[in-house]
């Protein structure tokens, strides 16, 4: 892949447990934050969760829970509070990052450009559990007949619809839906709609809601969820994971088209497989399709394994599931030398994010990249026997490790895995190098800048103001001119 093949990330917004932005989270995960929460029985109570389930010794109270989730701004999107109310959350708060990632890009909604939208969301819990029968909602047009409450967009179809509508954006509006793939299989289904000049940038990502109120869940024998409420990818004493909600997207663009943008990174290769019926059953996942997909995301990127230096991987701390992906990777990077990459997993952090996962470990991975610095992946005492990593490529990110840039840019694969058997893989890399006239602009003049600020509402403006007077002040060598420029032009 040529530099003019590659794909770059100029912009990203995320919504996790823990954290309301892409720079909060950041900082969590250099902290080493367990985001999950435990959560007493009274405040179990309080959010209406029954004695009976309290009382079952196989509730688990814990969740990667996500504050804020009924805060949506109806009115800056020009919703009717009635309206908004029957609206999935997963919808709110994707239409939210979209709009926070297109500002972080520093291009206005509505741009002089074909703007696509590919995102996957996890099922309406909203409809199923709040809506569906309840009288507040609005009766229905005849006795069990909830398409009126359905028809104005509210299953997962129209998830990247609602952004294009809300954003005006003219580009391809695409769901994509592959379980905990869904967002990462966006990316890839993204970049190759901007090489093949069918948009000129993509928002891609996904969005996960599994609880609205403070919530555990039932941990069965034999089922995915872990019982003692902690997930511990790679680790010996995981028994499973545990769900969270949150909200994350990028936005992409060719970088042979790139100019005065900033750029967090480069997707250099991509990839989607499907593990067929090669595998014990619908539910389980296979060796050889996740190791079908690293391959060819190395190959489209011309990389060899040894190029690599990190895989943020799938980790949901299932020890069969993670023991499969090992030995997926492994077969893929076979040939590197003994623990030379590094391996990780965000969901040890923030939870299982399922449809918005992959998208998370990618923003994770490239500002890894950009940083020089791999967070650890959490709850790791000793790896799972059945990881057999000795002798193997990949040691486990126990810590925060330093990435020293070496001879070559600092190279990342971010992994997904889809129930049901779809696999995406991602190359990610350090941008290389501008040259030309961006590359070589002289500074601007010293002297006074305007920064203008603008908002729908008083509080709003003062918020906007407080953002940035954080952003200015934790990101030093920024040029005031490029920052004034940008409020002036990148925003509505």
């Amino acid at each position: 892949m040529t530099d003019d093949d590659a794909i770059a990330v100029v912009g990203l917004a995320c919504r996790v447990p823990g954290a309301e932005g892409a720079a909060a989270f950041w900082r969590n995960l250099l902290d080493e934050v367990d985001s999950v929460r435990r959560w007493t029985a009274d405040e179990l109570r309080a959010a209406g969760v029954s004695e009976r389930l309290l009382a079952d010794p196989r509730y688990v109270p814990a969740g990667g829970y996500l504050d804020g989730v009924a805060d949506f701004d109806a009115e800056f999107f020009g919703y009717p509070p009635g309206e908004a109310a029957l609206i999935d959350p997963q919808q709110r708060l994707f239409l939210e990052v979209a709009w926070a990632a297109m500002e972080d890009a520093g291009y206005p909604p509505a741009a002089d450009l074909a703007v696509g939208v590919f995102a996957g969301a996890s099922v309406n819990r909203y409809f199923l559990t709040q809506l569906y029968g309840n009288p507040a909602a609005g009766e229905p047009a005849a006795p069990g007949d909830w398409e009126e409450l359905m028809a104005p967009g509210h299953a997962a179809d129209y998830l990247p619809l609602r952004v294009s509508y809300k954003l005006g954006l003219t580009g391809p509006s695409v769901a994509v839906q592959a379980a905990c793939a869904s967002s990462l299989v966006a990316v890839c289904i993204a970049a190759q709609s901007l090489l093949d000049y069918r948009c000129d940038l993509a928002i891609a990502g996904g969005a996960s809601v599994t609880a609205a109120e403070p919530a555990g869940y039932l941990a069965r024998d034999g089922g995915l969820h872990a019982p003692d409420g902690v997930l511990r990818a790679f680790d010996a004493a995981a028994t499973g994971t545990v769900y969270g909600s949150g909200a994350a997207a990028v936005v992409l663009k060719r970088w042979a088209d790139v100019a005065d943008d900033q750029v967090y990174a480069v997707l250099r290769g991509w990839a989607v497989t499907n593990d067929g019926a090669a595998k014990a059953g619908f539910a389980a996942p296979g060796v050889s399709g996740l190791a079908a997909a690293v391959v060819e995301a190395l190959a489209s990127a011309d990389l060899r394994p040894a190029d690599v230096g990190y895989v943020e991987a799938h980790g949901s701390g299932t020890p069969v599931g993670d023991a499969i992906e090992v030995r997926a990777l492994a077969q893929a990077f076979r040939g590197t030398a003994t623990g030379e990459c590094a391996l990780g997993s965000v969901k040890s952090n923030v939870g299982n994010l399922d449809a918005a996962a992959g998208v998370v470990g990618l923003i994770k991975t490239v500002l890894a990249v950009r940083s020089g610095l791999i967070p650890a992946t959490l709850h790791v005492e000793q790896p799972h026997p059945d990881l057999d990593l000795a002798g193997g490529p990949f040691r486990i990110a126990a810590t925060t490790l330093g990435w020293p840039a070496g001879t070559g840019p600092r190279r990342a694969g971010v992994n997904a895995v889809g129930l049901g058997g779809t696999n995406a893989h991602v190359v990610v890399e350090e941008p290389p190098h501008r040259g030309g006239a961006a590359g070589q602009r002289p500074p601007a003049p010293p002297g006074y800048h305007v920064l203008p600020l603008s908002a729908r509402t008083p509080q709003a403006l003062r918020d906007a103001a407080a953002r940035l007077a954080v952003h200015l002040r934790d990101t030093p060598g920024l040029d005031l001119a490029d920052v004034a420029y940008t409020l002036a032009v990148g925003r509505r």
